[in-house]
């Protein structure tokens, strides 16, 4: 679905629907809903809640607030993005895209040039747009970050996360922000390459496992796969759920010890069944054959 108009956040009432929002997408735990106090607070210091609305309803959000972070320099500010909300009927629809990019356009304006947020690793949805549409990176693997979380999309397993780097003011990202954006990569331009997962996976009952343990980190480039619908493997399987979970701590765990980065994902229909890869590069190595 595609109509819906972007805007600001700013009265208490649109608030209100920010956090009955949040009931839907995150349902069964009202103790992790951001309450309307906080977010009129961070609103009015800085921060920013951005509504994608069809008609007067809200249909998505996204909420950040400014940062601080370590560097070798000292201190420097950076915008902490928290949460991107979508009711279900309008994913895949270009919401979240428009509402990243009028986050990238308002934190710009803020003179700032990093963003921050964290994502589950085994969500090929979040990642094909964190990573293949925004052009954000990650090196930063955090276990079991929020602890024990009770709602219905993420209980029962560790919370562990991605923390992704946006730098806003890159070509990288401007270029895939344009009106022109290049397309995402897929297998068969990898292949073309010679670009091709360095482990394969194993099916059992239909759903695809992880390999018993992590094969070399050898290459300058590393495609490495998780499963296209977790979620699905979560409902039907939680046995194997945790086993990818645990896999792909360890696999990222190592990759970024070695000076892998994450800098692409392929979502890829074309071989009969979706598959969902991260491409991995090692230090600093560019990627001009895929921008």
């Amino acid at each position: 679905m595609s109509n819906f108009n972007i805007r600001l956040i700013e009265t208490p009432e649109e608030m209100r629907l920010v956090e009955d929002l949040q009931r839907v997408v995150w349902p069964g735990s009202e103790a992790d809903i951001v309450p309307l106090h906080l977010l009129v607070t961070a609103a009015h210091h800085g921060g920013f809640v951005i509504g994608a609305f069809s008609a007067e309803n809200l249909v998505g959000f996204v909420f950040g607030f400014p940062g601080i972070e370590s560097t070798p320099d000292g201190p420097r500010p950076k915008h902490c993005s928290h949460m991107l909300g979508i009711r279900p009927d309008y994913r895949d629809g270009g919401v979240g895209f428009a509402l990243k990019r009028a986050q990238w356009q308002m934190t710009r304006k803020q003179g700032l040039d990093h963003v921050t947020w964290t994502y589950d690793p085994l969500l090929s949805r979040n990642a094909r747009l964190n990573v293949a549409k925004l052009g954000a990176v990650c090196s930063t693997y955090r276990r079991d970050e929020y602890g024990e979380m009770r709602d219905g999309l993420n209980a029962g397993l560790p919370s562990d996360r991605f923390q992704v780097d946006w730098w806003i003011n890159t070509r990288r990202v401007e270029t895939r922000l344009s009106e022109r954006s290049r397309p995402t990569l897929n297998l068969t331009h990898a292949a073309r390459v010679g670009l091709l997962p360095f482990y394969a996976l194993h099916f059992s009952t239909g759903l695809p496992c992880p390999p018993e343990r992590i094969p070399p980190l050898e290459e300058r480039l590393l495609l490495a796969e998780i499963p296209a619908d977790f979620p699905a493997i979560k409902s039907t399987n939680f046995s194997l759920a945790r086993d990818w979970r645990f896999f792909t701590r360890e696999l990222f765990e190592t990759a970024f010890a070695k000076n892998y980065i994450v800098t692409d994902f392929i979502f890829d229909k074309t071989e009969g069944r979706p598959r969902g890869l991260y491409l991995l590069t090692y230090g600093e190595s560019t990627l001009d054959e895929f921008e």
